[in-house]
């Protein structure tokens, strides 16, 4: 009989080579010094078989297989054993970014159409008092219920306790999660993630980084912990606030470093930026990876040289509807950084095999077949598209959107292919590199011709004094105006800054038709990374300063 085809498949396996070994470690209750005492645990023994208590409870309570069940609960031993608990059942965990707008929430939510809900009290609250997931007749407390019907989770397991392996013989085109985006550029879409896509992104991050069982990881945005699982990792849970990586107390996240001797981590931007401007070694990491926006390269060489000189610094590039896509590691990024600094976009690297990646020429509408499209070659700018194990098929509920996004491929030997369109443009170099160049949505449509935030923002981010810039366009589609917005560093010298950025966008052809620089206090930037910027509130903001100055 082959084994189920679900990322807890290899759960019941751990558990019996090594019981023992700690599987998920969480902060729990504050210990010397104010930091945390890391009290609470869960071996690989443990995990398996609480979650299957759990599985079987929750069966008996309703949530089974192809339930669309809304979580909303904390990093901790609850989150993991109940996400474990729904894969074994092949009920379908329904993930949002909790840092969301709450308007988008809801949306999210009634999109989701979820027939279950599982939270904390905190969460129940608001479902009741905001309208959230109206649909979810099946509900679960995590700690204490109060007066909104369901049950807790404390029954459910106890329910479930002693039932045996719950594993479902799920298939690889079963529905696994509903995954949302982070709403960056727009509403969040709920990917659609089948039970296949779960083992192909194992399988790649596993080639990908040479990850070798037994080692420690520090994932600081916590659904990237339940891959560690899988890759036979202990899981170290940060005491920080995820959605807010760029608050996190270095202190409290070199405690935890030191004292379990983690020996990778994964992180935004935003935290690789608090641990690299913290400035103290990290002698046990030897694989540090970071996603979900470009990592500026001043941070990267601060990083590698806080970490052992073995010790790789990772930037994948990819999506929540496909990851890994490409990688580079920090070296090669310090090596191609004078090329970004001098407009060339930001190079992310090898495509990750057996990922298939094209460019293909710019285009705003759907293209429902590959027949459609003109594929580009080396050296020109255009949008990526990738197709490949961890290629997401569609949105849930958002027919438009997966228009938009997806195109049907048919192969030579008679098959079919979904290809994602990433809405990001970029070009390979000679030597088989991708480069990012920016957000499709955010070119800037001149009269002369495209501009892309990529090949732009670095070029300024070099003047002292600046500490981020952004390209956008002001005007109508094919005959806007570019304009430059900049944000100062607190001790900059504000009327040394414009004259710099004129100067140097003089020096470069591509930039020089930008007329317009604009001071703005502080970018709108993305609440989960803290590093994506808010390009069409600051375009709003731009068209106003301009019409106001006319």
């Amino acid at each position: 009989m082959n084994e189920p085809c679900n990322i807890a498949a290899r759960l019941p396996q751990l558990a019996r080579e090594r019981p023992d070994q700690i599987a998920i470690r969480c902060p729990g209750r504050p210990g010397p010094g104010g930091m945390a005492a890391y009290d609470v645990a869960l071996d690989y023994r443990s995990l398996d078989t609480r979650s299957d208590a759990i599985a079987a409870g929750l069966a008996a309570h309703g949530i089974g297989r192809g339930v669309r069940t809304v979580v909303m609960v904390r990093p901790g031993p609850a989150f993991f054993l109940l996400m474990f608990a729904l894969f074994k059942i092949g009920a379908v965990p329904v993930l949002v970014d909790p840092g969301i707008d709450r308007r988008a929430l809801r949306q999210c939510l009634d999109e989701a159409q979820p027939q279950a809900f599982v939270g904390i009290g905190l969460a129940h609250v608001a479902r009741l008092l905001l309208g959230w997931a109206k649909s979810a007749t099946r509900l679960v407390t995590v700690g204490t219920r109060w007066g909104w019907g369901g049950t807790t989770l404390a029954r459910i397991e106890a329910a479930g306790a002693g039932a045996g392996s719950q594993l479902a013989d799920t298939a690889p085109d079963d529905v696994a999660a509903i995954l949302f985006t982070s709403g960056s550029t727009g509403v969040p879409k709920g990917v659609v993630y089948r039970h296949r896509h779960f083992l192909g992104q194992v399988e790649l991050l596993r080639n990908a980084f040479g990850i070798d069982a037994g080692g420690v990881d520090l994932p600081t945005f916590p659904p990237f912990a339940l891959f560690d699982p899988a890759l036979g990792l202990t899981s170290v849970i940060p005491d920080m606030d995820p959605t807010q990586p760029g608050s996190a107390d270095p202190r409290r996240l070199h405690d935890a470093i030191a004292r379990f001797g983690v020996t990778q981590l994964f992180g935004s931007p935003a935290l690789m930026r608090v641990l690299a401007e913290h400035g103290q070694p990290l002698p046990t990491v030897t694989r540090v990876t970071s996603a979900g926006a470009p990592v500026p390269p001043q941070i990267v060489a601060k990083m590698r040289g806080l970490l052992p000189a073995h010790a790789q610094f990772w930037t994948p590039y990819g999506a929540t509807e496909c990851l890994p896509v490409a990688v580079i590691e920090g070296r090669e990024l310090e090596d191609t950084r004078e090329a970004t600094e001098a407009g060339a976009g930001t190079c992310v690297g090898r495509v990750v095999a057996p990922n298939v990646v094209r460019i293909i020429a710019i285009d705003d509408a759907p293209i429902p077949d590959w027949s459609g499209v003109r594929e580009l070659p080396a050296g020109q700018v255009g949008e990526i598209t990738v197709a490949g194990p961890t290629t997401t098929d569609s949105y849930y509920n958002r027919p438009q959107a997966t228009a938009a996004a997806k195109i049907r491929e048919v192969l030579a030997g008679g098959g079919e292919r979904i290809v994602h369109r990433m809405g990001d443009v970029g070009w390979f170099d000679d030597q088989g590199r991708l480069w990012f160049c920016g957000r499709k949505t955010q070119r800037v449509e001149t009269a002369t011709g495209p501009l892309y935030t990529e090949q732009a923002e670095p070029v300024f981010n070099t003047v002292p004094g600046v500490r981020r810039t952004a390209l956008v366009g002001v005007g109508e589609f094919g005959r806007q105006v570019p304009v430059l917005c900049y944000e100062l560093l607190p001790d900059a010298d504000a009327a040394a800054a414009e004259p710099q950025l004129r100067a140097l966008a003089a020096r470069h052809r591509h930039l020089a038709g930008i007329g317009h620089y604009l001071r703005h206090p502080a970018f709108p930037v993305d609440i989960r990374h803290n590093a994506k910027i808010g390009r069409e509130k600051l375009a709003a903001w731009a068209a106003t300063q301009l019409k106001e100055h006319a």
